[in-house]
């Protein structure tokens, strides 16, 4: 997969007040069951659900496109994918949660189709998983919206990369209803 990195700029502050919708997929087991993530459903988009959620100490709602997948062949390699817009509506963010144990300096991987996108480093790890957070540009939105299928890439050593394929069915009409 090459050096290259995601055609987006990082987020790199402190955590944003997006950071609420962290509890869309609380990483107490979201990571393998989107039954566990939160905030009420508000839409279906193919593959793709709304939910929305009032966070603490935000006077509005805010909502996420989620996805949660699992390598069809390593049950145990899972992920939780998170797109929103940030609560002053200035960026949109990639958030993707995957388990513990993953190999952190060989980051995230990411694949449209056939097009290598490049990898993504991890921000931080939590009790129950390790995000990867980037804010996403609009060439990579373009992708993702007229691409068929996103692969993840995690490492669990730096010879083993698991391929996690997500359809992006739905992803263009979830993308443009997000308020």
């Amino acid at each position: 997969m090459g050096d290259a990195h995601f055609t987006f700029r990082w987020s790199r502050g402190p955590v944003l007040v997006a950071l609420g919708l962290l509890a869309l997929a609380t990483l107490a087991g979201a990571a393998t069951s989107p039954a566990a993530a939160q905030g009420a459903v508000k839409g279906k988009f193919g593959d793709w659900e709304m939910r929305c959620e009032i966070p603490p100490g935000a006077s509005r709602e805010q909502c996420a496109l989620l996805q949660s997948i699992a390598a069809e062949d390593k049950p145990n390699v899972s992920l939780v994918v998170i797109v929103l817009k940030t609560a002053d509506g200035k960026s949109r963010l990639l958030r993707v949660i995957t388990q513990l144990g993953v190999l952190l300096p060989a980051g995230l991987g990411l694949k449209i189709d056939q097009t290598d996108v490049g990898r993504a480093g991890f921000v931080r790890c939590l009790a129950s998983g390790c995000v990867a957070e980037v804010v996403m540009e609009d060439k990579l939105i373009e992708q993702l919206s007229t691409g068929a299928t996103a692969t993840f890439i995690v490492f669990n050593t730096p010879e083993e990369g698991v391929g996690i394929p997500m359809t992006l069915n739905g992803f263009k009409d979830g993308f443009a209803k997000l308020p």
